[in-house]
């Protein structure tokens, strides 16, 4: 038997022993996912849901605008070939260390069959802080009716880079149902800045869960800007870990329930003197959406001068959606900053009032209003010169825009 064959045999037995996400599990326990068969791959019920053998991982990677990808290492790689598979997993942590969600990375390592790895390095000859900045574009389109794809990004010491990825489940491709369970795991080497804007739009019967890891060295710098839509079941979960003295994270959760489900987790450990960490989620939510916002950050002991804030609120549109906010603050140190809240409401009566009393019909009113929540959410997490710019090209393409519209038009499906 292959070592890769052993391997997945093995993550098989251990979720076969062990089982799945108890109900009582703290983290889901407002929004439990679905059963462990849910997670280990069926066969297609329909071949045009299956992607041809040739259509690769599905991560497709494209430079943005005028600026040339310099220093740009990717690799797509057989997860099924034990050299290959191998190469893929090389340095990454082994499923256990998942925490209380360790089982969903056993049942991403039993399943995962495809994998890219990325490294952004630097311009040889070039100072850190003179690097250029690398932009970058990643698409990922579902190839199977469940899949669990894996991406690791290695950015080098000192290199800036500008990441968009998204993830859209295309009806006309396959109109079915998908689960999906994505892993990323991103590595920012000393002094190195990722600014990163994540879009996760899955059809109304998907199932997902995207876990995003990522570790930063001193110094570096990530900001992870989130506009993610529901789902029959989204959970959207984000780990960072600042490692190394005055790294910084910033992570901005924009949650479109819809008449759906999401569940948005954020957790942070600061393990280092003169770090910082920014969380913040706004949940909109309409007819009977589930929509729950997850913040907890652990601030070790020894972390001087250490910085947290989270700030998480939830609006209802209309009906009874379900929210839950939930910050939370595990604090081991004395020389810290912290500041936590939530809060959730209807849209402002005022606010709505003055829009109306420029002419605008209620709908043109409300979207106006929302589409403005949104996009300063957003606005501030990605805070400098480059993160503007990326967030300002993806918002001229008017998916927000659209989005928005389709969330106030939802209605409730019929019941009979």
């Amino acid at each position: 038997m292959d070592s890769a064959r052993a391997d997945i045999l093995a993550a098989e037995s251990h979720l076969q022993a062990h089982g799945w996400i108890g109900r009582h599990n703290e983290s889901f326990r407002h929004l439990p996912p679905p059963d462990l068969p849910t997670w280990q791959g069926q066969p297609a019920t329909d071949a045009a849901c299956d992607a041809p053998p040739l259509a690769g991982t599905g991560w497709t990677l494209l430079p943005m605008g005028q600026t040339p990808a310099h220093g740009v290492d990717a690799r797509w790689l057989d997860a099924l070939d034990p050299a290959q598979r191998a190469e893929l997993f090389a340095g990454l942590p082994p499923p256990g260390e998942g925490g209380d969600a360790a089982p969903f990375a056993w049942a991403h390592r039993a399943l995962c069959r495809q994998g890219l790895r990325l490294r952004v390095q630097g311009t040889p000859g070039k100072a850190p802080g003179e690097q250029d900045t690398v932009w970058l574009q990643l698409r990922h389109q579902p190839r199977a009716q469940a899949e669990a794809p894996l991406l690791v990004l290695d950015v080098d010491e000192g290199v800036r880079c500008m990441l968009i990825e998204s993830h859209e489940h295309d009806p006309a491709v396959c109109a079915h149902g998908l689960t999906q369970n994505l892993h990323v795991h991103i590595r920012l080497a000393r002094g190195a800045r990722l600014q990163h804007l994540r879009v996760a739009a899955p059809g109304p019967q998907d199932r997902s869960a995207h876990v995003v890891h990522a570790t930063l060295a001193a110094d570096a710098h990530y900001a992870q800007a989130l506009v993610a839509t529901g789902g029959s079941y989204h959970l959207q979960r984000c780990v960072v870990q600042l490692q190394g003295a005055g790294a910084e994270a910033r992570h901005a959760g924009l949650l479109l329930a819809g008449a759906q489900a999401i569940d948005h987790h954020i957790f942070s450990r600061l393990d280092a003197p003169r770090t910082t960490s920014q969380v913040e989620a706004l949940a909109l939510a309409s007819g009977s959406a589930r929509a729950v916002a997850n913040a907890y950050t652990r601030i070790a002991a020894g972390s001087d001068d250490a910085s947290v804030r989270q700030r998480l609120s939830g609006i209802a549109l209309d009906g009874q959606p379900r929210m839950v906010l939930r910050p939370h603050l595990e604090i081991l140190h004395d020389q810290v900053q912290a500041v936590h809240g939530a809060t959730w409401g209807a849209l402002p009566a005022d606010a709505l009032f003055y829009a109306r009393q420029r002419g605008l019909d209620e709908t043109t009113a409300r979207a106006l209003i929302i589409d403005g929540m949104a996009r300063a959410v957003l606005e501030r997490c990605l805070i400098d010169a480059d993160g503007t710019r990326l967030l300002t090209e993806w918002l001229d393409s008017g998916w927000l825009h659209q989005a928005i519209a389709r969330h106030l038009t939802l209605k409730e499906p019929a019941h009979g």
